[in-house]
Parts: structure tokens; C-alpha cells; sequence
């Protein structure tokens, strides 16, 4: 398995932009803004924007009055998020370090970046930082493996097929489902009136093969797991038999997506 160099990710973000973020992520940009309290004519930044689709939302939300920027650390989906949204202000840099004053926005969210992060503590005190006294953050993260059904099952067949390197990349978003340690984290993070609320979002793929080929073609070269067309074919064949119990009448694969969504304030001055 080779790492991909910053323009072979490209391709990789285009195809989750295309496959991921429609069956997945978009649902969740309303109940992320609502937590946070989105309103317009508000400052937001997106940590951890991605190809921006959050972003993208708040800028709705926000109207021309307000205004929105996006940081992430991927160059390839910065990429993307710049073709799709010029208008936005779109900044290559870690969670851990924003680039940013003191008291700078009215809102910070964050959808489904935290897991990733070298230094999640680091990262939430800086979104406190650049929050203006008593401002709303919200944070989405992905519940635990064994309760997201289908993607649990994945992962034991690339496990089995592709080995343990590919499978952790897929294992990778589901590893802060547990909500006492997302509370311990976040209060341990100078975030104050902290909670977290689980939801159930409904993921909707046109097909296996879809579904599979965007984690194999999108997901795991963002992680920098790039596989050899023998394996991918290998995987996407046995799929359809090890998935085939969330499929529906018209061949599309629907199940449960649950997460979290924690949300917090900074302090008072």
C-alpha cells in the first residue's frame, strides 16, 4: 500500500464529496447548526471542514450579513472546498492551532473531524479560545462501531480481505462513541455547560458496490490506504453477500447512523 501524495488525494476527496457527504454528512448539518445556535448574521467557523458541506450550510444560514470560514489540514479536501465554495474563507491548518484572534466568532462547529485529531483537548481549547465570551460550540461525532450495523460489518470483511491497516482507516470514525468520556473530555477542556445528545441518522447508499467503492476509493486514500484493483475487487465482490441484509427493494443499502452531538459554551468574561 502506497501513500498518496496531496494531488492524488484530490480524486479521493471528489469521490467523498460525491458518495459520502449526500449519504451521509448533509443530513447533519441542521442539527449541528441548531446546537450551536446558528443565526443570522453570525461569524462561524467550521474546524475540520472537509469539502466544506457544513460550511456550505452555514453560510445559507448566516446570509450575507454573516460570514464563515473553514480549516482543515487536507490539502486535497481544501481543494475541493474551494472549487465548490469560493465565496468562503477556506484555511489549510490544524484543529490544534487556529489561526485566529481571541474572541473572534459567535459560533464553532465541527462534524464528525474531533476523532482525528492529534490532540482532541488541545483542539477543543482552542475552539473555546476563538469563541466570543459565552458562545455556543457543537461538535458531531459518529457513535460506536458496534452500534452503526452495516459499517460494523464492513470492517470485519476488510479486515479479513484487505488486512488490519485497511480496516482501522474505516474503524478510525468510530472510536469516541462513548458519551461519559466525551463529557469527561470536553469539561477537561475548558468548554463549560457541557452535554451530548445522541440522534439517529438514516445512511442511504444507491447500492453495496456504491457504498463500499466510496470507503475504498474515497475514505481509505484520505487516510492515506491507497489498495491494488485486485483487493478492491476481491472486496466489492464479497460485499454484496456480507451487506446484502441491508438492502432494500430497489437495491439500495439503508441502515442506522447514530451519533453524537455534543455541545458546549465558552466562559463568561
Amino acid at each position: 500500500m502506497n501513500k498518496p501524495n496531496t494531488d492524488e488525494q484530490i480524486p479521493g476527496a471528489r469521490a467523498y464529496e460525491a458518495l459520502h457527504v449526500p449519504a451521509l454528512f448533509k443530513q447533519w448539518c441542521p442539527r449541528v447548526l441548531d446546537a450551536a445556535g446558528v443565526a443570522r448574521g453570525d461569524r462561524v467557523l467550521d474546524v475540520a471542514c472537509g469539502t466544506g458541506v457544513l460550511a456550505r450550510e452555514a453560510a445559507v444560514r448566516v446570509g450575507p450579513s454573516g460570514s464563515v470560514a473553514g480549516v482543515d489540514p487536507g490539502r486535497g479536501m481544501l481543494a475541493v472546498a474551494k472549487e465548490l465554495a469560493p465565496g468562503i474563507e477556506w484555511q489549510e491548518c490544524a484543529a490544534e492551532s487556529l489561526p485566529y484572534p481571541d474572541r473572534s466568532f459567535d459560533a464553532v462547529v465541527s462534524q464528525f473531524g474531533l476523532m482525528f485529531f492529534s490532540d482532541r483537548s488541545q483542539a477543543l481549547r482552542e475552539m473555546v479560545r476563538v469563541l466570543k465570551p459565552g458562545a455556543s460550540m457543537a461538535v458531531a461525532v459518529w457513535d460506536s462501531l458496534d452500534r452503526s450495523e452495516a459499517y460494523a460489518e464492513e470492517v470485519g470483511l476488510l479486515q479479513r480481505l484487505a488486512g488490519k491497516e485497511a480496516a482501522d482507516a474505516l474503524r478510525a470514525p468510530f472510536v469516541l462513541g462513548d458519551k461519559a468520556e466525551l463529557t469527561a473530555l470536553f469539561e477537561a477542556s475548558a468548554v463549560q455547560s457541557v452535554g451530548v445528545e445522541t440522534h439517529t441518522g438514516t445512511a442511504c447508499f444507491p447500492s453495496v458496490r456504491t457504498m463500499v467503492e466510496a470507503d475504498l476509493r474515497g475514505w481509505l486514500p484520505v487516510m492515506g490506504v491507497v489498495l491494488q484493483e485486485e483487493q478492491i475487487d476481491r472486496v466489492l465482490s464479497e460485499a454484496e453477500d456480507v451487506l446484502a441484509k441491508y438492502v432494500t427493494g430497489d437495491g439500495k443499502v439503508v441502515f442506522n447512523s447514530p451519533a453524537h452531538i455534543i455541545t458546549g459554551r465558552a466562559g463568561a468574561v
